[in-house]
């Protein structure tokens, strides 16, 4: 049984802009580069036929190529940060993206993503984090921005069904091109 999700890929020079960041917060587990991306819609355990389902519904998918930036470093998880991550540039095209995503998994049966979707690439899982060493890293790296890359296709990618995932690996990539 397949544990999927739909994601964009992060290029090679802007993951590693992020990983000259990592270091210097205690508690931190700091991912590696090469599983650095933007999640569209987590799908879960499902088996090979809905997979083949999915696969085959996102290749219908219409959607010009765009322009992305990465912008800002912030944790998630309140008085209790579980990840560091680098934010999104707010990108309409990037949100109708995610938007097809999601109606796609619906309309197969999967029920609706709870979560409100927030772009963005994580960096670290923390654990118990020295919280003064955290603030400080986020308020240092704070006004980060990535060089605008081009987002010309997404990607079906699978995962070990284990806590933090990684490592990912492609099972399908989907080339964004204007609807014929």
């Amino acid at each position: 049984m397949p544990r999927l999700f739909t994601g964009v890929e992060i290029p090679t020079d802007v993951s590693f802009d992020l990983e000259i960041m990592k270091g210097g917060i205690i508690g931190a587990r700091w991912l590696d580069r090469e599983i650095f991306h933007i999640t569209l819609r987590f799908i879960g355990d499902i088996d090979a036929t809905l997979a083949r389902e999915i696969a085959y519904e996102l290749d219908g998918v219409e959607a010009r190529p765009f322009s992305l930036r990465l912008k800002g470093i912030d944790v998630m998880g309140g008085n209790k940060p579980h990840t560091l991550f680098a934010g999104i540039e707010e990108s309409a095209e990037l949100r109708r993206l995610q938007s097809i995503h999601e109606r796609i998994a619906q309309v197969l049966g999967l029920p609706a993503e709870q979560r409100k979707f927030v772009p963005h690439v994580s960096l670290a899982r923390l654990k118990e984090p020295d919280l003064h060493g955290l603030h400080r890293f986020v308020a240092s790296h704070n006004l980060y921005r990535s060089r605008m890359f081009e987002v010309d296709r997404f990607v079906l990618f699978s995962s070990r069904p284990t806590r933090g995932g990684g490592p990912y690996a492609v099972e399908e990539s989907y080339d964004l091109q204007a609807a014929q």
